[in-house]
């Protein structure tokens, strides 16, 4: 049988010499894909990436949404595009975050620091104030999400919980 690029054709049970051997390879490829907590830190810094930037590409999406519905657009174009620049730039702050805290967890070789998330916070809100030609916002982003990611972390560390279980 010819070959596809990028195919491999899977080895039957005759190419083993026990079946107990091809079970680890199906249950990796069964298991589910990991989360963002789920990688060390510091390590696959293009998957701790390409997870950050779908989360912010959500999040971009839905407060696109909820703005075009609370201050209703001219037109449709108008509805559009104010979608797709919201969409894109919440996007390319959850890459600039995912990129520059694992970065910053090489470089530092400090993997489990705080000051990784707020390096990669403080990136983020920097690009939010050249977005907007504002230092200022630039600024405040800058403190407000360097902040709440290192909180994040910190209470991700040390097994903060925002509500327990409920009291029955």
């Amino acid at each position: 049988m010819p070959q596809k690029l990028g195919y491999q054709p899977l080895e039957t049970h005759e190419n083993h010499d026990s079946r107990e051997n091809s079970i680890p390879e199906i249950a990796s490829l069964l298991s589910p894909t990991m989360g963002y907590w789920d990688l060390t830190e510091g390590t696959d810094c293009v998957q701790k990436t390409w997870i950050t930037t779908k989360l912010a590409t959500a999040l971009g999406l839905v407060g696109s949404a909820y703005h075009i519905v609370a201050f209703q657009p001219d037109s449709a174009v108008a509805a559009l595009q104010r979608a797709t620049n919201t969409t894109v730039a919440m996007a390319t702050m959850g890459a600039i975050f995912g990129m520059a805290t694992c970065l910053s967890a090489q470089a530092r070789d400090a993997p489990d620091d705080p000051l990784n998330y707020f390096i990669g916070g403080c990136a983020s809100g920097i690009f939010l104030g050249a977005r907007t030609h504002s230092a200022m916002t630039g600024t405040s982003a800058c403190l407000g999400l360097g902040t709440l990611a290192f909180f994040t972390k910190v209470g991700k560390m040390e097994g903060w919980k925002l509500a327990g279980p409920p009291k029955l």
